[in-house]
């Protein structure tokens, strides 16, 4: 059994547990960050990548418009690498709801968000494939953010600041108590199944859509969630330059965000119990795109590689039974009445992370007599080594001044080279053994492209045994493990190219080189 200790124990890697693990680093406190899976496990990995400029909740959920707007006045300015100042348009079609239109500017002049009405023509040139039924656009200063990058340099520079410590794979088992405080948590990396006992002064659950769940472990039950899942779609090309958001009240199907090469439509709003093991329906598929298409006609023959869900956790009063009436601010709950040294962070959104990780910061600081004040909102993300590979775009650049002509491209479709796989396994957040495939595609491109690792699974996998990463079957197992996850993203949009490129991957992974039949083949290599 390994024993850490640290001033802070932090659990859930999204970019809210990130954020706060930099932000107490900044003040000199020492922390250890721990996730179940990797970073952006959950709904920080599965989202549009939009950062919000307020607009799309000025009618319904105004602190959260203003939260927004602040925050990402913020980030743009502190995290510019990871951010593309895209801009966006709200546009409405025939049908939509004209007085919900006329007063969009006056809503955005009450939380004080830019706002500029634009003529159809001049939004045709900006962008062509609009809807020719185009009544009314407005241009607001929405962007889009790299959630991967963030969290990965936000985990780095604490790292590098004070030798703050991440873990992932360690699920937290249960909590060790005196009185009304937590001593330690009893955890287990699900990896090696190696048990971890992490001793800390204070405790903060960032667990997301698993925070009460967490809470509930420490002895706390004030914490009330529901869960919303949402689905989106994963475009095969980049439809604009812009996001295009349509002009209503949050609905399905009513965001269209570029991401790099790509594009990514959704989101809808499905009530759930079952927050681990979400994944997108047919059902949800067709009603994104129906919706979507209404102001962008492209979107109903627009090839799709792949479609995700993430579950959205909501702090919620009984009785609300509309997910989108819940506002997307955030809750702090202290527990001070049962645990003295335990908090819980959750709600809010990607775009107020930063503001979530400095009101606990502030709470955690000042339980440990720390005066240290935040200053996450004027310190610029510096960049560090085996984080860039996220950048959608960024390989090619890398690789085009590479000046070794035996850095072989992995993966073609997103041109991710060897060296970028043994950067990540050397010095990106989480370098190790317990890295699988997995572990490296959320850290590059790896598997983002058109055949969906298809191709680069098997090349990584080789390129990894060749190195001496993997020494047994095991890594045959991480490469079923990753092929299974790309396959449950692609069954929902199945038709098509998208149709022909499954099959092509079947006929490798299944007919060349059996994975289907790993489990037997293993069996037999033990008689």
């Amino acid at each position: 059994m390994a024993t850490f200790e640290t001033e802070v124990l932090i659990i859930g890697g999204g970019v809210t547990g990130a954020g706060i693990m930099r932000d107490l680093a900044l003040r000199g406190i020492h922390c250890i960050l721990v996730e179940k899976r990797d970073l952006c496990a959950g709904a920080s990995g599965g989202n549009h990548g939009l950062l919000h400029s307020g607009s799309r909740y000025v009618s319904n959920d105004i602190q959260s418009a203003r939260e927004c707007r602040s925050e990402g006045a913020i980030l743009k300015k502190t995290a510019a690498q990871c951010i593309e100042e895209t801009g966006g348009l709200f546009v409405s079609v025939t049908g939509d709801d004209e007085e919900f239109g006329h007063r969009f500017p006056e809503y955005c002049r009450s939380t004080q968000i830019d706002c500029e009405e634009i003529s159809i023509a001049e939004s045709r040139t900006m962008e062509p494939m609009l809807s020719p039924d185009l009544v009314k656009i407005y241009q607001v200063p929405d962007a889009t953010v790299d959630p991967f990058r963030l969290a990965l340099q936000n985990v780095a520079h604490a790292t590098a600041l004070n030798n703050s410590r991440y873990i992932p794979h360690c699920e937290i088992l249960l909590f060790e108590t005196a009185d009304n405080t937590v001593t330690s948590a009893i955890c287990r990396n699900s990896q090696s199944g190696q048990s971890i006992t992490i001793k800390a002064h204070q405790f903060v659950n960032a667990g997301g859509g698993w925070a009460m769940n967490i809470a509930a472990m420490a002895g706390c039950d004030d914490v009330s969630l529901l869960w919303s899942k949402g689905t989106l779609l994963v475009s095969h090309d980049r439809l604009t330059a812009r996001v295009i958001n349509r002009l209503r009240p949050p609905s399905d199907g009513d965001i269209l965000v570029p991401g790099g090469t790509v594009s990514i439509l959704g989101t809808t709003s499905v009530r759930t119990e079952n927050i681990d093991d979400v994944r997108p329906t047919v059902e949800e598929v067709n009603e994104n795109v129906l919706q979507g298409m209404a102001m962008m006609p492209i979107l109903a023959t627009t090839r799709y590689i792949r479609a995700f869900s993430r579950v959205r956790p909501l702090v919620q009063s009984a009785g609300q039974d509309d997910d989108r009436s819940v506002a997307r601010s955030f809750s702090l709950f202290d527990h001070h009445h049962v645990r003295t040294n335990f908090c819980t962070i959750t709600g809010g959104k990607l775009t107020t992370f930063r503001l979530m990780a400095e009101k606990t910061a502030d709470l955690v600081a000042a339980r440990l007599g720390n005066d240290e004040p935040c200053t996450t909102h004027t310190t610029v993300l510096p960049d560090a080594q085996g984080c860039q590979w996220t950048e959608p775009g960024a390989s090619p650049r890398y690789c085009y001044t590479s000046k070794d002509p035996d850095d072989m491209i992995l993966c073609e479709c997103e041109m991710v080279p060897q060296s970028a796989i043994t950067q990540v396994l050397s010095s990106s957040p989480g370098a190790g053994q317990d890295m699988n495939l997995e572990s490296i595609a959320l850290r590059t491109r790896a598997g983002k492209g058109s055949c969906q690792g298809s191709f680069c699974g098997i090349r990584i996998t080789s390129y990894l045994y060749d190195t001496g990463f993997y020494k047994d079957i095991q890594g045959l197992y991480h490469m079923r493990d990753f092929f299974n996850e790309r396959f449950k993203g692609m069954r929902s949009v199945i038709w098509g190219q998208q149709m022909a490129q499954m099959e092509l991957a079947e006929a490798l992974h299944c007919g060349l080189l059996g994975l289907e039949n790993l489990d037997n083949h293993s069996e037999k290599g033990k008689e």
